[in-house]
């Protein structure tokens, strides 16, 4: 495989920028070519925070012919713009999740990027981690015998507490589901399959939240998207899954996520991350075994590993593993979820989704190709 270097420009310069510039700094095959924001302060902030040769617009961002894939971490109401703008542009992109607010606007990104013939991407890419590719290994081996169902459940009280500028999560595209679901429906997509139908139940539990963060602090947010989500899920493969994602719950005591068989119980650790714990229980065990990873990358910066991924696979041509239309589907479950709460019915899924490769064992701290 060649080891030329893949050169990225991201667009976007807010909080979660400076984990995607941490983990492109770590792996060799990337270099951050350009960064841009609509405010062309913050952009430079960051390229001088990071070394980053060029703060320039997203205009001269898009015009550059070496940059090879964009970054798109802007807000999610616009990530289908700027997406759509890096595609016609040329280049491959990989969006921060959700993929896009608006089902349309993701299956027309989808469809550009086919035409031009380039790739497009979408966090999370955390499934990529060790945790998540151990119980990857784990289910495809056998050990818990057939998956029957799972559970997965996200609940905080929200993150107007401590974001810095925390008014879209509580807008269209926002919410529990659309911000966090994306881990949890990607870790258990990745180990199960495509989803058949889903049906859901969602609320606003919490109408009006404080911001208690500074610039903003003391400033009010009129919540306008659910922000308590329980949702079922009917893969393909016929097991069963219950997701309840929620930013008005103070404390709980649950699980990240379980897998249930036939032969057992897996317990996956929480999708926000790269690593452990993984605990299996056969069936007849007394206690819970906590497994040895069987892969790396267990531990650092989780944020930007799904355009590690893409870099490697432009090099070698094999697909990538944090695809956009993998991302495409996750999308039209979350839209599902809150389309069956109105209806009250089940909704089919009709995107096509295809499981990952997972990644071999043995590979080095740096690596995700053999």
């Amino acid at each position: 495989m060649s080891k030329q270097r893949v050169k990225v420009g991201i667009v976007g310069c807010g909080n979660i920028s400076r984990a995607y510039l941490a983990t492109a700094q770590s792996f060799p095959i990337l270099e951050v070519a350009a960064v841009a924001d609509i405010d062309p302060q913050r952009a430079q902030a960051r390229a001088d925070e990071f070394w980053v040769a060029k703060a320039c617009s997203v205009k001269e961002l898009l015009a550059d012919p070496a940059i090879e894939i964009v970054v798109n971490l802007t807000i999610p109401k616009a990530h289908a713009e700027v997406a759509l703008q890096a595609i016609k542009a040329g280049k491959h992109v990989y969006n921060e999740k959700p993929l896009a607010v608006a089902l349309k606007d993701g299956q027309k990104m989808v469809a550009e990027a086919k035409k031009q013939k380039v790739r497009t991407g979408c966090a999370p890419g955390t499934f990529l981690g060790g945790g998540l590719q151990t119980c990857r290994k784990l289910i495809d081996d056998g050990e818990i015998g057939q998956p029957l169902s799972a559970t997965a459940f996200m609940t905080c009280p929200g993150h107007e507490s401590w974001h810095p500028d925390p008014e879209f999560y509580y807008k269209a595209g926002g919410g529990p589901m659309f911000d966090m679901g994306p881990y949890y429906l990607t870790a258990l997509l990745n180990m199960l399959g495509p989803a058949k139908r889903v049906a859901g139940s969602s609320t606003i539990q919490r109408p009006e939240r404080l911001i208690g963060s500074e610039p903003k602090k003391g400033q009010k947010i009129k919540v306008e998207t659910p922000d308590h989500v329980t949702g079922v899920v009917d893969f393909k493969s016929g097991a069963v899954a219950t997701i309840v994602t929620s930013f008005a719950v103070w404390h709980a005591n649950l699980p990240r996520i379980e897998i249930y068989g036939t032969g057992g119980t897996l317990s996956m650790p929480d999708p926000n991350g790269l690593g452990g714990p993984v605990k299996l229980r056969k069936a007849g065990d007394k206690e819970w075994q906590e497994l040895k990873l069987t892969h790396g990358h267990d531990g650092g910066a989780k944020w930007g590993i799904g355009v590690v991924d893409m870099a490697y696979a432009i090099r070698s041509g094999r697909a990538h593993r944090a695809s956009g239309e993998n991302a495409l589907h996750v999308l039209e479950i979350m839209h599902a979820f809150l389309s069956s709460t109105k209806s009250g019915k089940y909704v089919s899924i009709k995107e096509p989704y295809k499981r990952p490769a997972a990644l071999p064992t043995g590979l080095g701290s740096m690596a995700l190709d053999d």
